[in-house]
């Protein structure tokens, strides 16, 4: 009998074990649900990507253009200090290779030679014509006074000697307005030779200065202080032996690096979020613990493709409200873009979501209920909730085991809200509600 009773015993153990197997709940994939509170406070939607600095102004460090007017197209750079190096206004930045200009110029203080010495043989020839000029004006007046004199004497003479002697008192004073007339000419002649040589010894002593000044300029200084810069040309950046056109002649540029900004590119799926004045938050990968904050300022209406990338992406320009001695250009920077902030609402992880008919939005309760719920903005780890939860709810992030035997408690305030074909989709789940109180009962 004692053994019987054992057998009795563990037949309905087995039974019960059986049974417990058959019909026992199944769990989540790791054995354990997953649950999470929800949460009611501030809700940021930020948009994180690298940036690269570089100074909001800068002046750019430009030789000699002038040059061009001498016929001098490019000009080899010499000598250039460091990139990055610190300068001050009137230190030296760069060194022209001069020797193009430098015979231009040499050949123009030549023909300033040749022009001066024009100049002065022209002096010496209209002085002495001028002078022999006067010298016969003095001898004619002498000349009208002496017939003059003449006619004088001669009162007393016979009418033909009276007559003669009126004559040549006559002619006298015809030569001699006759030499006024050429002197005044030759006056004017000379001076218009004058003017002529003048002019030119001019144009030449202006051009011989003007080079002299233009070689001067060859010697590049820093325009202001700041910190040296390389400009980008045709051939690769600007450096010493590169060649620089005069007609853009940008050998650096010196940026102010009091006030920074930061260059960005958002992918086209984020950039309808992005908006000028959102505020920004920065880091700077070189001092992890600097912190900055900054402001949207302008945003590419047209989007374009990056190097080694297939996405389109938009150009975002960040100012930098802080100034800091540590900022340099083209150092990397982390953006948070705050594209949107919101202080007090609830929200969940988007874990918890789940979609019925593309119409629905619900959540797993912990008290065994499926709620719909309204949605509102979402970031990369939550959307917030504007209906059917309320701070402190538990919901599932994974599927509880309940999951299809309830049917999603719908949202009065959005009857008439969600798509037409979803009354049917209401009713259906009504019915499936009332079917399942009555399981329930039996």
């Amino acid at each position: 009998m004692r053994n019987k009773n054992l057998y009795y015993t563990l037949a309905g153990l087995i039974i019960l074990i059986i049974i417990y197997l058959a019909f026992r709940p199944s769990s989540s994939s790791d054995g354990r649900d997953i649950l999470a509170e929800v949460q009611r406070g501030k809700f940021k939607v930020e948009i994180t990507t690298s940036g690269e600095l570089q100074a909001l102004n800068s002046i750019q460090v430009v030789g000699p253009s002038e040059a061009r007017r001498f016929r001098v197209g490019n000009f080899t750079i010499e000598e250039m200090v460091d990139e990055g190096t610190v300068v001050k206004k009137g230190e030296f930045i760069a060194a022209l290779d001069k020797t193009e200009l430098f015979g231009r110029l040499e050949d123009k203080r030549l023909d300033l030679e040749q022009t001066l010495a024009l100049f002065e043989q022209t002096q010496l020839d209209t002085s002495l014509v001028l002078r022999q000029e006067r010298d016969n004006i003095i001898n004619l007046e002498y000349e009208v006074e002496e017939r003059e004199l003449i006619l004088e004497q001669s009162q007393f003479e016979p009418p033909a000697i009276i007559k003669q002697n009126e004559n040549n008192v006559e002619k006298a004073k015809r030569d001699l307005q006759q030499a006024l007339d050429r002197y005044r000419i030759k006056s004017m002649q000379e001076k218009a030779r004058m003017v002529e040589v003048s002019a030119k010894l001019r144009d030449v002593q202006t051009e011989v200065n003007q080079m002299e000044e233009i070689l001067e300029k060859f010697t590049v200084t820093a325009p202001q202080n700041g910190m040296v810069i390389y400009v980008w040309g045709r051939g690769g950046k600007v450096k010493e032996g590169s060649q620089v056109s005069s007609w853009n002649p940008v050998v650096a540029s010196l940026p102010d690096l009091t006030t920074m900004q930061s260059i960005t590119y958002i992918n086209e799926v984020d950039i309808r979020k992005v908006k000028i004045g959102q505020r920004v938050e920065l880091g700077l990968d070189a001092f992890p613990e600097k912190k900055l904050t900054g402001e949207v300022t302008k945003v590419a209406n047209v989007g374009q493709q990056r190097p080694n990338s297939d996405a389109k992406v938009f150009e975002v320009t960040v100012v930098i409200k802080e100034s800091d001695p540590l900022l340099r250009p083209a150092m990397t920077t982390s953006n948070t873009i705050i594209a949107e902030e919101l202080n007090d609402v609830v929200y969940v992880p988007l874990e918890a979501l789940n979609s019925q008919a593309d119409s629905i939005n619900y959540v797993y309760l912990k008290s065994g209920k499926k709620q719909e719920v309204k949605l509102g903005i979402s970031n990369t780890n939550d959307v917030v909730v504007e209906l059917g939860l309320n701070e402190g709810d538990v919901v599932y992030l994974s599927t509880p085991d309940w999951s299809g035997r309830t049917a999603v408690n719908l949202l009065e305030e959005l009857n008439g809200k969600r798509n037409p074909s979803f009354d049917d989709i209401s009713a259906n789940t009504q019915t499936f509600n009332n079917n399942a109180e009555s399981e329930d009962e039996l």
